[in-house]
Formats: structure tokens, sequence, C-alpha cells
């Protein structure tokens, strides 16, 4: 894995999420782009440094679900 590749899967991630306008959770995107959990966390981690994404967390049960989607910004 190279700064190409994490690239290419940030790419990837932020079209589907652009596509879909709505709160992925971290095994939806997982599935959708087929990348492995270590590219995904590349990519989620170089999209939320040039604030692309943002997360959502919330309590089901005793269970945390971490969301993410598409940051917006109007101006």
């Amino acid at each position: 894995m190279n700064a190409q590749s994490i690239g290419e899967s940030a790419k990837a991630i932020w079209h589907l999420l652009h596509g879909d306008n709505r709160k992925w959770e971290y095994q939806e995107l997982k599935k959708a782009t087929g990348l492995r959990d270590r590219e995904l966390n590349a990519a989620i981690g170089w999209l939320a440094c040039e604030g692309k994404i943002q997360f959502d967390e919330s309590m089901q049960g005793q269970n945390t679900a971490l969301y993410i989607e598409l940051s917006y910004y109007i101006g």
C-alpha cells in the first residue's frame, strides 16, 4: 500500500458517498467498495484529513455504531 493506492481508494469511497447522500456504516462501505480493512481505514483517514467526510456515532443497544457521510460545504 502506498500514497497512490490510498488516494485511489479514497476516491472510490468519495464517489460512493457523493452518489448516495446518506449515512453509511463501516461494514456497508467495506462491502460496497470491496476494500480490505487496512485499505478502507487508510482511505477514510485520508478523506477525514481533507475534511471531506464526517462521522456520527450512536448507541444501538450495547454496541456503538459508526456512520460515515459526505461533508457538504455551501459557500
